[in-house]
């Protein structure tokens, strides 16, 4: 059986021809290139990159597929510990895979009968009880002595690993998850995610950095970190908070004019979110504002609101659909105020929720952590987001950004939200962006930065011991330099006086630079190159500052290398990389000869990190 091109067939019947051309690219490359070749002895880990809720679950299948016709037969398809999510993971598996024995977590019986007859996808949230369970299972059938086991795991970077690794011991979800991999033959471990920042930062030695990664692009219909968060400029579907006198009455206005609007144009579901804290008291807070503003409407519905309805839709521009005539779109909504079709639900710890209450109607969802990973809320269009963190983690933020998706109308998108936050969200797509650029550009190597303030992840899964900062602002010089060749560094550099107080320089030709310099660990050549990368990868041209000067008569080991004037002049361009390179005559140290000795600042506001094997 051919079992991706039977899943694609599926796919396309559906309607779906792009998602299936999408999915079959995914598919053949990663299996072209990283299963085929599958050694068949050892333990290989791999990375699927996707956008946020741009459709990994496709992506997913598509490659248990390929992976079975390349002859694997058995998979672990893991999820978030999530009962909810466990099950309909497992229900759309059964829905969408045909021909492979399909077990849930306690079909362990399925699995010994069906004796690897046929493939078999093992679908397991990341639960201690049940990695534990299945790890027995496994190890103990002896039918992975003798094959190779295929593990997807769904955000991969949420529980997986270890979050122990600083106290040299490990988390009880990643060692059941190590015992599972270790305990076949060989294996393939696919992690997956939209936020990879805590994969990418782990050290080969842990064993959980990827060998390799992809990245698939997202459809056309997608609606992502580029539409919502642009560079250089805000977005059109983003409001400030801080310019709207009554920021909850105007959020429900909005969301009541594309309500009307959907509704009109036949549509089932409009969803608005409100996402202000994790606390629950201001949940509470602003449910009974959100009841309070609509029981404001209804109390003026043929005057004052009226007006603000009229307003707003003035702002409306559908693209997906025609815009409803406002007399017909007001009817609309003044049908669903009069006779309270309008839920407000609560998301949290204290509330029971499913996905269910908010699949149809109309509905303003009010929450907090509940509102990540792993949910999505169809037809979201408008959303009022105020959630602050005092050391924000730019892989939690990001998923957090519940206003990604497909089956947006980008013409009746809005978001209010702080100014600060948003600048936040701009940064974090600009390295999103970054990392793409250097998966699409074959880097061996990741590097990712961010400005101060915000951290990459959760500090419990990176090895303190390994994960160097590298921060922005600061001079970096090695203090036991040398040059493979001065002569070709003096080529280099001849071009630029050194009389003049700087040039502007494109950053290829500080790598080039680098290249012929030799340096001892205090100055990690390697680790400035990476940062070099980074940037280049989001600005292909990006320009910074060379400054050079000749014949300085410096003594080794004064603990400062720039003149203060230099130091000046690199100190006031602190948006760029500054490079400078002091030739120094030897008569102080440095062995008695002449050497290139290079400076480097990186742009203030940035801290690189750098993983040391």
């Amino acid at each position: 059986m051919n079992y991706l091109k039977k899943y694609l067939k599926t796919i396309s019947d559906r309607g779906n021809i792009k998602l299936s051309e999408s999915i079959l690219k995914t598919s053949d490359d990663i299996g072209e290139k990283y299963i085929r070749s599958f050694p068949y002895t050892g333990h290989e880990i791999g990375l699927l990159f996707g956008n946020v809720q741009s459709g990994k679950t496709g992506q997913m299948f598509g490659i248990i597929c390929k992976a079975a016709d390349l002859g694997f037969p058995v998979f672990v398809l893991l999820t978030t510990d999530n009962i909810v999510l466990q099950q309909q993971t497992l229900e759309r598996v059964k829905e969408d895979l045909d021909g492979f024995c399909i077990c849930g977590e306690n079909d362990g019986g399925l699995f010994l009968d069906n004796n690897l007859l046929q493939p078999v996808i093992i679908v397991l949230k990341k639960n201690v009880r049940i990695l534990k369970l299945w790890s027995n299972i496994l190890n103990s059938t002896g039918f992975m002595k003798g094959n190779p086991l295929f593990i997807i795991d769904d955000e991969a970077d949420a529980a997986s690993l270890n979050n122990l690794i600083n106290r040299d011991k490990k988390s009880s979800v990643n060692r059941y998850l190590e015992s599972i991999k270790d305990g076949a033959s060989s294996s393939l471990y696919l992690q997956v995610t939209g936020t990879p920042q805590a994969i990418l930062l782990q050290t080969l030695a842990s064993g959980w950095h990827p060998y390799f990664t992809y990245y698939f692009e997202p459809g056309n219909e997608y609606l992502g970190g580029n539409y919502f968060f642009p560079p250089n400029r805000k977005s059109d579907a983003v409001l400030y908070l801080e310019d709207i006198d009554n920021p909850t009455r105007a959020v429900i206005i909005r969301h009541l004019v594309v309500s009307g609007q959907i509704i009109r144009m036949g549509g089932k579901v409009s969803n608005c979110l409100f996402h202000p804290s994790v606390r629950q008291n201001i949940h509470n807070r602003y449910a009974e504002e959100v009841n309070k503003e609509l029981k404001w409407c209804l109390k003026f519905i043929d005057t004052d609101f009226k007006e603000e309805l009229k307003k707003e839709y003035a702002f409306l521009a559908p693209q997906k659909t025609k815009k409803a005539p406002f007399e017909e779109l007001y009817e609309t909504v003044v049908t669903l105020l009069q006779k309270d079709q309008i839920k407000v639900l609560i998301m949290n710890g204290k509330s029971e929720v499913s996905s269910s209450d908010y699949a149809e109607g109309v509905n303003i969802i009010i929450g907090g952590n509940t509102l990540g990973r792993g949910v999505t809320f169809p037809s979201l269009h408008t959303i009022y987001y105020t959630r602050t963190s005092k050391k924000p983690q730019a892989d939690t933020m990001w998923q957090h950004s519940r206003m990604f998706g497909y089956d947006r109308d980008p013409g009746m998108m809005k978001i209010f939200i702080d100014e600060c936050l948003y600048k936040l969200f701009a940064d974090i797509n600009a390295t999103n962006n970054s990392i793409i650029s250097q998966i699409e550009n074959g880097s061996e190597r990741i590097n990712i930065y961010y400005p101060k303030g915000i951290s990459p992840t959760r500090i419990s899964v990176l090895n303190k011991d390994k994960v160097n900062l590298i921060t922005g602002g600061r001079n970096y010089y090695p203090f036991n330099p040398d040059n493979d060749t001065i002569e070709k560094l003096d080529q280099l550099l001849a071009p630029f006086d050194h009389n003049e107080l700087f040039y502007q320089v494109n950053i290829r030709l500080m790598l080039e630079i680098f290249k012929h310099i030799i340096s001892d660990k205090d100055f990690k050549i390697s680790a400035f190159n990476g940062a070099l990368l980074a940037i280049l990868a989001n600005n292909p041209t990006a320009q910074d500052i060379l400054i050079v000067r000749r014949n300085r008569d410096i003594t080794k080991g004064t603990g400062a290398m720039l003149s203060p004037n230099d130091w000046s002049l690199g100190a006031s361009h602190s948006d760029k990389t500054v490079l400078t390179m002091y030739k120094v005559t030897g008569n102080k140290g440095w062995s008695g000869k002449q050497l290139w000795i290079p400076n480097i600042k990186l742009p203030e506001s940035m801290v690189y990190y750098d993983v040391e094997e």
